[in-house]
């Protein structure tokens, strides 16, 4: 719970950004008539915390840097006494002023105390200390649905930087190699969560280049996966495609001196057979198969309708009757990638490569197509786009329903209502 008494830095910035406070006859500490020109610009980074602000000490004008505490004695506590990037600080605002405070050559820094309606107050701390599934879920109705909308732009084009960055980090592990890269991030997503981070190690434990040399064999791109996912390394007798696996493994696993993963690593607990990590092992050996240069396919590819066909692929043949080795099952059918895991695919690897390709090829119609592939693609189904509907807010697409997901997990979850264009509408209201 919030103590009213105790407001947060971020809150009391808020309040200084939107100029909420009472701006007449304002006075500092020592005295001083104070005007407030220009609040200044909010630093995201280190330092004070608003840059270039324009203020007037009786009849002078000071421009430079403002420093936001709850008690000015923070100011030492922080140690910013003896730090030189707080020596253009021009005023120091508090909401509680205990003591003076100095530059780093023993100059004093005006402060003042910042006086603000006590709705404010209110207000935030109904959002911090609710309960429900967002804060703001009880005043969710004073929202205007069209002001939502008009955020969806930002809060999708958030969340595809945040995917990106991760492309961008991956790329300069591999040395700008896209098609590494690709293909890295490509098998993660093929372990749903789950089995990600087995995915990738085993994707890093195979390069591109060895598993195109066995393009045209199916069964030796599976023998390279498999054997390489450490799920081979048992001992079972009257199962010949596993047999097969094996033997065929040996001799690729000496002639390119190749290092897997542990078998350990893969989970099959509370998952559906569908998604055991065998299909989905199977199903990656599928589409390097099918597929003639992977990623210069998707580069190429221009509506939602051929990427989707394009992930349809299904299993080998032996885990029609399978979903692990030596275990047949008595669910007999082709285990064929469904929909729901393609648009996944599109979704958070597709579109997040080609706006990164496209932002560092100068490729910028690569950029819109991705954004376009978002836009035809329909809303995904999950609790919380669910809840949202529960709210009035319909998504109509992915674009949509990322978005939602977007404000949900990066600002509902922390509560960073000071952040969040509705929460910033329902505090400021008084």
């Amino acid at each position: 719970m919030t103590d009213p008494q105790n407001m947060p830095e971020e809150f009391l910035q808020y309040i200084w950004q939107n100029k909420l406070f009472a701006t007449n006859q304002l006075q500092t500490v020592e005295g001083d008539r104070l005007e407030i020109i220009d609040q200044g610009r909010k630093n995201t980074d280190s330092g004070p915390d608003f840059f270039n602000a324009r203020i007037k000490l009786d009849d002078t004008i000071w421009v430079g840097n403002i420093e936001i505490h709850k008690s000015a004695s923070d100011w030492q506590k922080h140690e910013h006494t003896n730090d030189k990037a707080y020596d253009n600080v021009i005023l120091h605002v508090v909401e509680t002023a205990d003591t003076s405070v100095t530059r780093t050559n023993g100059e004093l820094i005006p402060t003042l105390i910042l006086h603000y309606p006590e709705q404010l107050k209110h207000n935030y701390q109904n959002l911090i200390n609710a309960q429900t599934w967002i804060a703001c879920e009880n005043q969710f109705h004073k929202v205007d649905p069209i002001m939502l909308q008009l955020g969806f732009n930002r809060l999708m084009i958030e969340r595809l930087e945040t995917k990106t960055q991760a492309i961008v980090e991956q790329l300069e592990q591999n040395n700008n190699n896209w098609e590494e890269t690709f293909f890295q991030i490509l098998a993660r997503m093929f372990g749903f969560k789950v089995n990600a981070v087995p995915f990738e190690l085993l994707a890093k434990s195979l390069t591109v280049q060895t598993l195109l040399k066995h393009k045209n064999s199916l069964f030796q791109l599976e023998a390279l996966l498999f054997g390489n996912s450490g799920l081979l390394n048992q001992q079972l007798l009257g199962d010949d495609y596993f047999i097969r696996l094996r033997e065929e493994y040996s001799f690729l696993y000496k002639k390119y001196k190749l290092k897997g993963i542990e078998g350990h690593l893969w989970k099959f607990m509370r998952l559906r057979p569908p998604n055991f990590p065998t299909i989905r092992i199977s199903q990656l050996a599928a589409l390097i198969y099918q597929t003639e240069g992977l990623f210069s396919k998707i580069l190429e590819i221009e509506s939602t309708d051929e990427l989707k066909q394009l992930f349809k692929v299904k299993a080998s043949e032996y885990w029609d009757t399978h979903y692990n080795f030596n275990k047949a099952s008595k669910n007999t059918k082709p285990k064929e990638l469904g929909d729901t895991a393609a648009q996944i695919l599109i979704i958070n690897v597709i579109v997040p490569f080609l706006f990164v390709y496209g932002e560092k090829q100068n490729k910028h119609h690569l950029k819109n197509r991705a954004l376009e592939f978002l836009e035809n693609l329909p809303a995904e189904s999950n609790s919380i786009i669910s809840n949202w509907s529960d709210l009035g807010i319909q998504a109509r697409s992915a674009f949509d329903s990322q978005a939602l997901l977007q404000l949900k997990n990066y600002y509902c979850e922390s509560k960073k209502c000071l952040n969040c264009q509705l929460g910033v509408k329902l505090v400021s209201s008084v």
